[in-house]
């Protein structure tokens, strides 16, 4: 049975893949369960581990190992949901300083379950048991989020799935990949293409907070819109000076876009 995850090293960064079940059942190997990763991670010499996850969960006791190893490394943590990070996935998704999501991507959490068999004071039990192993994975969840401990096992309770933007708003999730590109915000991009294209008025905010720190990205957009506007006027000496004659040559516009400095 091959290893449900994946360890790549440099001297910059280390990338854990973890894309399986989280399973004890490895059949022969030892090193392809949780033991393996703990080792592989305990040998690294990186300040950075970037854990990229797409799993239904598995076996709660490896999950929480996986995570406390994570969370108490000392080198800088980054999760990142690639795809899902369902149950015991979702704990390990805790482990990052910086958890980040897909806009596609999607959490999972739920309480622990089990196999039972015997009597009536065993199942008793066994149903003991389960929530003390469910609050091991709420003290994870809790050491991150904003909502409180009842309104996270109301979500457990209802096996509930959680979107990116949903993770983020709870505080499962610090970021949601696709809102930035390169550092750039993006609804200042939408916002540039939206003044230049078709010019519109925009409603103030509303809601700000005293002291909060905002950047209003349609009014960046309306003056980089009047620069690039500027740059698409013909030269004022005559009608085919050197800015026509550019103009012709580039729209200004591709340039802004593809980083290509326009000359002016």
């Amino acid at each position: 049975m091959p290893k449900y995850y994946c360890l790549e090293a440099s001297q910059e960064a280390a990338d854990l893949y973890i894309f399986g079940d989280i399973t004890t059942w490895t059949w022969d190997e030892k090193d392809k369960d949780a033991y393996g990763i703990v080792k592989e991670l305990q040998a690294l010499e990186t300040d950075k581990v970037n854990v990229h996850i797409n799993s239904y969960g598995g076996d709660v006791s490896e999950g929480l190992a996986i995570y406390n190893v994570l969370k108490n490394s000392k080198a800088k943590v980054t999760t990142y949901c690639d795809g899902f990070a369902c149950s015991a996935a979702s704990v390990i998704f805790m482990a990052g300083e910086e958890r980040i999501m897909n806009s596609a991507s999607l959490l999972m959490i739920h309480n622990a379950w089990s196999w039972a068999s015997g009597n009536a004071e065993e199942f008793r039990k066994q149903a003991d048991d389960l929530d003390k192993i469910t609050q091991a994975s709420v003290n994870a969840y809790m050491s991150r989020v904003w909502i409180t401990e009842e309104e996270l096992k109301e979500k457990m309770n209802a096996e509930t799935w959680l979107t990116a933007q949903e993770a983020l708003a709870d505080g499962f999730a610090t970021k949601i990949l696709e809102e930035e590109d390169d550092g750039v915000n993006q609804s200042a991009f939408r916002a540039i293409r939206d003044r230049v294209l078709e010019p519109k008025a925009v409603e103030p905010q509303e809601g700000v907070l005293e002291g909060e720190l905002v950047i209003d990205a349609d009014e960046i957009a309306g003056k980089v819109a009047e620069k690039i506007k500027a740059m698409l006027k013909p030269s004022g000496e005559d009608g085919m000076g050197r800015q026509a004659q550019r103009r012709k040559e580039s729209t200004g516009w591709s340039a802004f876009f593809s980083g290509r400095k326009v000359q002016r």
